[in-house]
């Protein structure tokens, strides 16, 4: 495969060999995130996370240290302004008693997950590995919040969601946007919000020459050949991993992090998460601080002007240590899909924030996520040595309606299987409802709605088991099952843009509260949709900053 073409004009179309649009020209202005050259710690050089104190006041206060919050307090301190980022996981600065700071997946420990006696992974037990153990209660890495019907995982800490994903850095083709943001001006976010995001991200794109002989990518190689045979474009797609790290783990010569299995509970030296680009720029402003393990429990208007918000502060098992009030000009919502809309939908409920209008909590989707494994012929084994950055996916959005990202098995062993995640067209849309019985948020995901995400998710799967007279695989996902149907990686919506809010994030009936991550995005965005938060993210702080500021 010798083609590998990047299209940076027009409207980003991709041959069916190519990388899926987006990066184009910004490719070269991914310095702005830094070339990692040896392994690196996980905390951010010269980021202030001394505490906040009781009875402070800030400018700017950010709930939520990921993608969306952290182009926030980069942009508002570049412009002067003084930033404070409430954050409810760990800074992640301590290696644990193996040196590390992040644990590796197929030995999860007291840091993979948050607040649980049990892990829970995805693949809750797969070939005898203990992927699912008892652990002692610590605010890990990864999250998985049970609702009716769906678990939703997600990043805890400072980076947030940047920390657990794989860093597949995916811009939509621009002919599918209207369909993901339906208010926004397609032109500017191609032309301006797109390229800025995907360079301050540090996205690059796989050597397509040292791939085809890597063997960590064998496993998405016979990717490739079952996709094509089968008639379904494979297309490869950016990342934000250091590749030529990448290249030094595979020679042996630095310490292996993607190749070792790290990736849903962080990686330790070569995945450029926000730690090491956006907040790195942030911190050297010297206007930007945070306070880890806080957690933002009341927003409410201040009789002197602004607002009136309640932090507690908790340990490493969840106990609050200490309740804290402070008082912000501005308060940014940038807690995630999740914990935006459960925040603002209990605010709204209780008193706090009732004029928040209708349309908080709702237009919340999964992305279409679901998750399948297929077992292979013993003539197509996928590889004992697998890395865990995902390069590649197959495209049948267009006739079908799914995006399967190839998927890494990073066991250690080979296992003759391939997995994939899905990303589907989904028109289901849920709502999060405060409920004073319980005194929690619900939402109300049916599980059955994910029969339309597997229905598309097998218009490719049936077609190349068909074609290779293979088979799905039942073991991945526990006894008899086989679709990861009960969960997302890519929460969406709750807040959206231009219901919730006006069409830059501003929400509706009090001045000076924003609304800046996921849950301005109604549900779907046909792709991983990290970079289209960011980018969204980057249009609205740029209005925001010469308006409200």
């Amino acid at each position: 495969m010798s083609e590998h073409p990047l299209s940076a004009q027009g409207n980003h179309r991709v041959s069916r060999r190519g990388f899926l649009a987006g990066t184009g020209s910004v490719l070269g202005a991914a310095a702005l995130a830094g070339a990692i050259t040896t392994p690196a710690r996980a905390e951010v050089p010269g980021l202030n996370c001394t505490p906040i104190t009781d009875g402070s006041q800030v400018r700017a206060l950010v709930i939520g240290t990921g993608y969306g919050g952290s182009v926030a307090a980069l942009r508002l301190a570049r412009a002067g302004v003084d930033v404070h980022m409430i954050e409810m996981g760990m800074a992640w600065d301590t290696p644990g008693p193996d040196g590390k700071i992040f644990a590796n997946t197929t030995t999860p420990d007291y840091r993979s997950f948050w607040l649980r006696t049990r892990t829970k992974q995805p693949l809750s037990q797969f070939l005898g590995f203990p992927l699912d153990k008892d652990v002692p209660v610590h605010t890990g890495i990864l999250d998985a919040e049970d609702f009716a019907g769906i678990t939703v995982y997600q990043g805890r800490g400072v980076g947030g969601g940047s920390l657990v994903n794989g860093g597949m850095a995916v811009t939509p083709l621009r002919e599918r946007f209207p369909e993901i943001l339906p208010t926004v001006d397609p032109a500017e976010m191609y032309a301006t919000y797109y390229p800025r995001a995907n360079a301050g991200l540090g996205v690059t794109s796989v050597d397509v020459n040292w791939w085809e002989n890597a063997d960590c990518y064998q496993y998405a190689r016979v990717g490739r050949k079952h996709a094509q045979r089968s008639g379904f474009p494979f297309v490869f797609v950016p990342n934000v991993y250091d590749w030529d790290y990448m290249k030094q783990e595979a020679a042996g010569n630095v310490q292996k992090s993607a190749l070792v299995g790290e990736v849903i509970y962080g990686n330790n030296a070569g995945k450029k998460s926000l730690q090491k680009t956006y907040l790195a720029q942030a911190a050297a402003t010297g206007r930007v601080s945070v306070s880890p393990l806080h957690r933002v429990t009341s927003v409410s208007p201040a009789a002197a002007g602004g607002y009136t918000v309640v932090i507690d502060q908790i340990d490493t098992t969840g106990a609050t240590l200490a309740t804290k009030t402070v008082r912000a000009d501005r308060v940014f919502f940038a807690a995630g899909s999740v914990g935006t809309s459960k925040l603002l939908t209990r605010l709204k409920a209780t008193g706090a924030l009732p004029s928040l209008n209708e349309h908080i909590g709702k237009g919340w989707g999964d992305n279409g996520n679901v998750m399948c494994g297929r077992a292979n012929h013993m003539w197509d084994p996928t590889g004992k040595l697998q890395s865990s950055m995902p390069t590649a996916g197959i495209d049948n959005w267009n006739a079908g309606g799914a995006f399967a990202e190839v998927a890494p098995l990073p066991t250690g062993i080979e296992t003759y299987a391939s997995f994939y995640l899905s990303i589907t067209r989904t028109p289901r849309r849920a709502e999060f409802s405060w409920n004073p019985s319980t005194g929690r948020v619900d939402l109300s995901w049916d599980r059955a709605w994910k029969q339309t995400s597997i229905d598309m998710a097998k218009s490719i799967f049936d077609k190349i088991n068909s074609k290779e007279g293979t088979i799905y695989r039942t073991d991945l996902f526990g006894a008899y099952k086989i679709w990861g149907d009960h969960l997302t990686y890519h929460p969406l919506g709750g807040a959206v843009l231009g219901k919730a809010t006006d069409n830059y994030g501003r929400l509706h009936g009090y001045p000076g509260l924003y609304a800046i991550d996921g849950s301005l995005i109604p549900g779907n965005t046909s792709v991983n949709p990290f970079v289209t938060i960011t980018a969204l993210a980057e249009r609205n702080i740029e209005r925001i900053v010469a308006e409200d500021f």
